[in-house]
């Protein structure tokens, strides 16, 4: 098995934000990063079939592709308690999930404006991203 991978818009801080985010509290996935930007973030997608995907965060596991809310919860459910109970979500018809993910999606640019910028990525971050 082999772990799973997410894909990010890698110039959306509020996206380089949730990274660090996952990498702070997964304690057992291993999940690793590509920015959509890189060479492997374009060939995963590729490979994938999702072609850039703009606007959405895609998770690559064992089990699939996901997108947009699918992708969000189900990383959630992988960092484990209290983030798993976001796994809860995935009852809702994906149609209002993503409607949902879809308002974050759209103003995420606007909502960076009022976060203070990233530090560099610590070396085990830089460890998980795939170039």
């Amino acid at each position: 098995m082999s772990p799973p991978v997410i894909i990010f818009d890698g110039e959306c801080l509020f996206c380089q934000r949730s990274v660090r985010f996952i990498h702070r509290h997964d304690r057992s996935r291993g999940y690793r990063f590509a920015a959509r930007q890189t060479a492997a973030g374009e060939r995963l997608l590729a490979q994938a079939g999702v072609g850039l995907a703009p606007n959405s965060m895609v998770l690559i596991d064992d089990q699939g592709t996901w997108l947009r809310s699918d992708a969000v919860l189900r990383i959630a459910v992988g960092l484990g308690a209290p983030w798993s109970a976001a796994g809860a979500f995935l009852h809702v018809p994906r149609s209002l999930r993503d409607a949902a993910y879809s308002v974050v999606a759209a103003v995420r640019h606007r909502l960076s404006r009022y976060l203070p910028a990233c530090d560099l990525p610590d070396a085990a971050l830089r460890a998980r991203m795939l170039e």
